[in-house]
């Protein structure tokens, strides 16, 4: 048995950034991970032949997002422009992406003038019901579960404007070395501050009174606190007391765990797969349009996995393949050899390419089914209608002893992204010594 201040339970971006706060403020601090490593839905892979320093979760910092590239610049971190063009392959040819959505500014002043707030797909229906705004509401719907990973029929539309008026596609960064290395600096902050973090701990159990906690682990081990902070994913959490990673409360707290239920969570599949050379440089000058692909980021498609990128400014031989959404939640329980196969064929349908010839070309490949992994669950959340009184709720400790920290609680435009995981941790940990 391991006593402690204060229990984290989750070493993702959230759970790292709170305890890296509180251990510093003085508060004796243990954080407890289900994995063998810290960084939750943050995976850098850091192989020596294959994938050097590529991502398999979250990749880009999407914006000029303050917490995160304090946190960087604090800790010496460089970072660079993540840019290039963006293409469509549609009709049997490659189309430069200048509007990514055909009446995307009458889509957004409706928007602007919407004033209770309803789901984008009863949005669509209302606005734009007539048959010649189908491509409009297609492609709306396939962004929408693409990049927000949401399903439409249950997300908020107020959400989603305040997302799309906020954003700012020019100032999109990477960063050297990848996320991984802003995890160990976190990771190295919380030990130098005397700090505590086990991995292999899987909490099954969590006993709590006022004042006072015990986690248990799945092998029996518990470790006591006066107080919890619970920065797990939101899949987690609504995961079934029988799944596995999933946490049971005793006693419940009823309310806190039918607002995490309604809260809504995304599906994601991410590939990664690196060839001998970036075929796609040269394959695309024998299409039709004559048309190089030299400097392309994004190429979107309407194929089974449509969204795919590359490392564009830097040269790289990797593609990134990116199916999220219902699409994703229905391949959840398939192999990673067809999710493979599946890849390659659309990019086959792509640029031409018969399978087995680009199976020829690839030296290695990773993916990451985040939907069937059973300590995350899924990709991000997304906003419902009823999300900002149920974050509300979440964001309140019980009896000043449980709390919750997450990018599921993250209030301003940046959701689903490690800056809001890292706000989240940050202003968790200000709440906690005084309750």
């Amino acid at each position: 048995m391991s006593n402690t201040d204060i229990l984290v339970i989750g070493a993702g971006a959230a759970g790292l950034m709170a305890a890296r706060t509180l251990a510093k403020s003085g508060q004796k601090v243990t954080v407890l991970e289900a994995r063998d490593r810290c960084g939750g839905r943050i995976h850098t892979l850091t192989h020596e032949l294959f994938f050097k320093n590529a991502e398999l979760g979250a990749e880009f910092v999407h914006g000029d997002l303050p917490v995160t590239l304090n946190l960087l610049n604090e800790a010496g971190i460089p970072y660079y422009p993540a840019g290039g063009e963006m293409w469509q392959y549609k009709n049997g040819g490659f189309v430069k992406e200048d509007e990514l959505i055909t009446g995307w500014d009458m889509l957004l002043e409706k928007l602007g003038k919407l004033k209770k707030d309803i789901t984008i797909e009863s949005f669509l229906q209302k606005e734009f019901s007539d048959d010649r705004y189908r491509q409009l509401k297609d492609s709306v719907r396939n962004f929408v579960s693409g990049y927000d990973t949401a399903d439409p029929a249950k997300a908020s539309t107020f959400a989603l404007r305040k997302e799309w008026q906020s954003e700012d596609n020019n100032a999109q960064h990477r960063i050297k070395g990848g996320y991984g290395v802003m995890i160990k600096y976190l990771e190295e902050e919380i030990k130098n501050a005397r700090g505590e973090i086990w991995l292999n701990c899987a909490v099954k159990e969590i006993h709590w009174q006022r004042g006072k906690v015990t986690a248990l682990t799945e092998d029996g081990t518990a470790y006591d606190g006066s107080k919890i902070l619970i920065a797990l994913p939101l899949g987690v959490l609504q995961a079934d007391k029988n799944e596995k990673g999933a946490i049971s409360f005793i006693p419940a707290i009823h309310k806190q765990e039918k607002a995490l239920q309604a809260m809504g969570f995304g599906a994601i599949i991410k590939i990664l797969l690196e060839f001998d050379k970036s075929f796609w440089v040269d394959k695309p000058g024998k299409e039709p349009t004559g048309t190089s692909l030299k400097n392309m980021a994004f190429l979107f498609s309407e194929e089974e996995i449509p969204t795919w990128w590359t490392q564009e400014p830097q040269h790289s031989s990797v593609l990134t393949g990116w199916l999220g959404g219902m699409a994703a939640a229905a391949k959840t329980d398939i192999t990673n050899e067809e999710i493979l196969q599946q890849s390659l064929q659309s990019l086959s349908n792509i640029f031409k390419l018969d399978p087995d010839e680009l199976k020829d070309k690839l030296v290695s490949y990773n993916i990451a089914n985040w939907t069937n992994e059973p300590f995350t669950r899924g990709s991000y959340a997304y906003d419902t209608i009823t999300a900002p009184a149920l974050r509300k709720l979440l964001n309140k400790p019980v009896n000043k002893t449980l709390y919750f920290a997450g990018e599921y609680l993250y209030e301003g435009p940046a959701m689903g992204t490690v800056e809001a995981a890292l706000t989240s941790g940050l202003d968790a940990a200000k709440r906690m010594p005084d309750g």
